[in-house]
């Protein structure tokens, strides 16, 4: 998995380190009853709370690696790790938006279900993308629609 790409999908280490599993649904149950939507604001929780701290990291890092190198080339070098770095930081903090909007949405009971056709988003799509606000059919009809518009 590419630098770039790493926050697109919950790392599974998440459910591990939140001692967490799949969840497990019982036959005839509700779905997001009490449990289902517990568990979900579990994972987030965790996601967000690792996410804060590769935050605090990065300032750390930056700080602390802030050298002023005679060298324009390893200046250079420099500039452009801390540069990635940011950029990685700014998606973070874009996923962090994301992440308290959906445990609002947990709060308000109004989360697992499509924005677009309300019908249900699924519980191993949700583990696999906690924030996701589509159900597969529509993700996948704006990423048809997405790729008319730019191609």
């Amino acid at each position: 998995m590419q630098e770039g790409q790493k926050h697109k999908t919950i790392p599974l280490s998440i459910l591990a380190n939140a001692g967490l599993e799949r969840y497990q649904e019982k036959p005839g149950e509700e779905y997001m009853n009490v449990n289902q939507l517990a568990h979900f604001k579990r994972i987030l929780t965790e996601w967000r709370h690792q996410l804060r701290g590769e935050v605090d990291h990065t300032v750390t890092h930056l700080q602390d690696g802030a050298a002023n190198f005679p060298d324009p080339v390893d200046r250079a070098a420099q500039e452009e790790e801390f540069s990635l770095e940011l950029r990685n930081r700014d998606r973070e903090r874009k996923l962090l938006k994301k992440i308290e909007k959906t445990l609002n949405r947990i709060e308000d009971k109004d989360f697992g279900f499509c924005d677009v056709c309300y019908e249900e988003i699924g519980i191993r799509r949700l583990e696999a993308r906690p924030t996701a606000d589509l159900c597969i059919d529509c993700k996948t009809l704006a990423e048809i629609r997405e790729k008319q518009m730019t191609g």
